[in-house]
Order: structure tokens, then sequence, then C-alpha cells
């Protein structure tokens, strides 16, 4: 195998990343609302050695709108829970990651903690967390705790200076951080379940974490013991500076969106320059995956032609923050190995249509990297840290007092 073999993931969304998918005749929009959907789903992926799947989620109904409702009723609206979908999944896999969305803005960062843990227990230490701020009137509007505004054109363009954008970056910070601490909270040996004495925990290895954000506190210690990775993946999507920093300071693996491979490189660039200056030096490497949306075919003409069938059901072409790619599995190959020679490490996929493009990238893409000895043949590890060689961290806490 190559001496940088390229780990791929997949980010499952609905019928799949095309808004039109459901209506695909590979399509099954009956079942998306089962668990025998999404099993499927992910036991394809494990087929195919992915390292892990992401799972979409968000605090409202989908829009083509950037805040509130539109009214459509010709797109998929609903979802699962993606914390409670990869805890029914778990137990039905052995080797793939699992890695749901979690926001950061709503959601208190000792229920993610505890989620999150118990996944990790749940699949025996194959769990990750997609960290995602909540930037949207709609969503705050469910929980009454908080006044957000509607967020209007003008507020993306320059992110980096918006007030309300750089306060939601700073409490995900917080959060991730709040999380991390609790996941340390119990050393690895405190529980020693000993008969004889009646001890099942030793209370000198279970620790407060303390933790004060603007927003929030956090006491700990968690109700999770501490999970069998130590600390289940971290991951966050990038678009600019400000994100590229959270990412940094908290995350263990970024998703990036380059359109092309001179943005790639500098993406790449600026990610890295950005984690030697926020980065603590004890966290690791960050990895940088490249998210693209991917519609694939047998041949480039059959893949277009999928495309633009499903552009005419929706009534307008599809347009995405990732790069789209529209081809054979062979193509997409050629393009990550080059986008690899960019300084990226791993892509995360996004199905236009599932299952019909997972299938694509499990049977098509997947054996293109093999022959071209870039992909493993078979699972090395057991744990997702392990797919991605990152070591187990010790607790922050070990051999400290409580």
């Amino acid at each position: 195998m190559s001496a940088v073999p390229l780990h791929l993931a997949v980010a499952l969304d609905g019928a799949g990343w095309h808004p039109a998918a459901w209506r695909d005749p590979a399509a099954s929009p009956k079942a998306l609302f089962t668990a025998a959907y999404w099993a499927a789903l992910v036991a394809e992926a494990e087929h195919g050695l992915l390292d892990f799947v992401t799972i979409e989620d968000s605090l409202a109904l989908q829009t083509t709108l950037l805040d509130g409702h539109d009214g459509r009723t010709d797109q998929v609206r609903g979802r699962l829970d993606a914390v409670l979908v990869a805890s029914r999944i778990a137990p039905l896999t052995g080797r793939i990651g699992l890695v749901p969305t979690a926001t950061t803005t709503h959601t208190e960062p000792f229920h993610v903690a505890s989620s999150i843990a118990t996944l990790d227990y749940v699949s025996s230490g194959r769990a990750g967390w997609r960290a995602q701020i909540s930037g949207r009137h709609t969503e705050a509007a469910h929980f009454g705790r908080r006044e957000v505004p509607e967020l209007r054109p003008e507020d993306l363009g320059d992110i980096d200076r918006s007030p309300l954008v750089r306060e939601l970056f700073g409490d995900a910070a917080d959060a991730v951080e709040a999380v991390r601490r609790l996941w340390d909270s119990w050393e690895d040996d405190a529980v020693i379940r000993d008969v004889a004495t009646g001890r099942f925990v030793d209370r000198d290895k279970l620790h407060y974490v303390d933790f004060e954000g603007e927003r929030f506190t956090v006491k700990g210690p968690s109700i999770v013991p501490r999970p069998p990775q130590g600390q289940p993946l971290v991951t966050a999507l990038a678009h600019a500076r400000l994100p590229y920093e959270f990412a940094a300071r908290g995350a263990d693996v970024v998703y990036v969106t380059p359109h092309d491979t001179e943005r790639a490189r500098a993406v790449v660039a600026e990610v890295r320059e950005i984690e030697r200056e926020v980065r603590a030096p004890d966290a690791g490497e960050l990895k940088i995956f490249a998210d693209l949306v991917v519609f694939l075919g047998e041949d480039g003409d059959e893949a277009r032609e999928r495309r633009a069938r499903l552009d005419e059901l929706d009534g307008a072409a599809y347009t995405s923050d990732a790069a789209i790619f529209t081809g054979t599995p062979g193509e997409l190959a050629d393009l990550l190995l080059e986008w690899r020679a960019a300084g990226l490490e791993g892509f995360r996929l996004r199905p236009a249509v599932l299952p019909a493009d997972l299938n694509a990238i499990t049977r098509g893409l997947v054996p293109e990297l093999q022959a071209r000895d870039a992909f493993r043949r078979a699972y090395e590890a057991d744990t997702l840290r392990g797919h991605l060689r990152l070591p187990r961290p010790a607790s922050r806490y070990a051999g400290s007092r409580r």
C-alpha cells in the first residue's frame, strides 16, 4: 500500500444530497424514517471499508431559504435524530466509525458528552461527533432561551466579521472543551467492581471539571465512565478562517470545501498556519478532509444525464458549498489522488442519491483506489481513532485529586 493511504468517509443525509434524490428510481423514500434504511446504508459503507459515516442533523426542518420555512412539499422534510440513529446502528456493525451531528448552540454539553460517550460504548470504540453551530432564528425559536435574529444573506458575506457568528463559534469552542473535559472526568481505572470490599468505583478517580464559559458552567463529573476511545473523534465542517480556528482548537478532523486543486492547496496551507497558531502542542495534528458531492455512473454521460434529470425534477440546477463531481469512479479516483498531492489526507463524499451513489463509491471507487495502492484492503484497527492512526489520549485528570 502507498505510504500515505487515503481516508474515506461518506456523509449520509436523507435520500441523498440532491433535493430531488427521493424521486430517483433507485431511491427508497418510503423507508427514509426506518432503522432498516439507515442500517443498510451503513452496512454498505462498512462493506467498502470506509473509515466512518457522518449523519446529518439540524434543529429545524430542511429549507431552501437561509432562515425560515419555505413551504415546499416537493423535497424531503423531516429527519431522525442522528445520535439515536447511530446508537441503533452500532450493534449491527463491527468496524466502521459512526459520527452523528449534534449542535453546540442549543444542546447542553453535558448531554452531548453523555450521548457520544454512550455511543462509544455501544459501538465498542467507534464513536465520533460532528460539532455544528445553529445560527438560525427558526432553530432558536424551538427553545425560547436565546434571542437569535433572523439570518440574512449579508450575515454570510464575511462570517469572520459577523458578531453573531463569532459568538456562536465562541460558544461552540467552549462546548467542545467542556465535552472533552467530561470525557476525561473518569480515569480509565475508576470502575473497580470490587465485590469483596463493596466498592464499585474509586471515587478519587472521578473528577470535577469545573468548566466556566461565557454562557454556561459545567461542574462534572460525567455520569458515563470514560469512553473506550478515551476521547471520541471530534469533527467539524469549515469554510473560512473563523471555523478553521474553531476546528484547529478543538477538533480531530476538519472538513473543508475547495473547488479545485489550487484552492485545495491554499486551504491546506491556511489551516496548517492557523493550527500552528492556536492548537495546543499535545493535541496532535489536525486531519484535513475535503468534502465533495458525487454523481457517479458507469460512464460520464450516464452520470451527467442523471444529474440533469434530477435538476429538472427540482426545477433548478443543483449547487453546493462543496465541489460537485459528476463522472465515473475512475475519474473520481484521479481527482482524489490529485487533491491528495495538495496536502489533503482524506475525503468526505456526499452521495447525491442514496443508495445508488453510495454503492458506486463502495463498489466502484474503492476498488479503483485499491488497484492504485491508495486504499486499504481490510480494516487494520477496531476503533475509529485507530482507523485514522490517532493515539488514545490519557485523561488530563489522571493522578490528580478530585
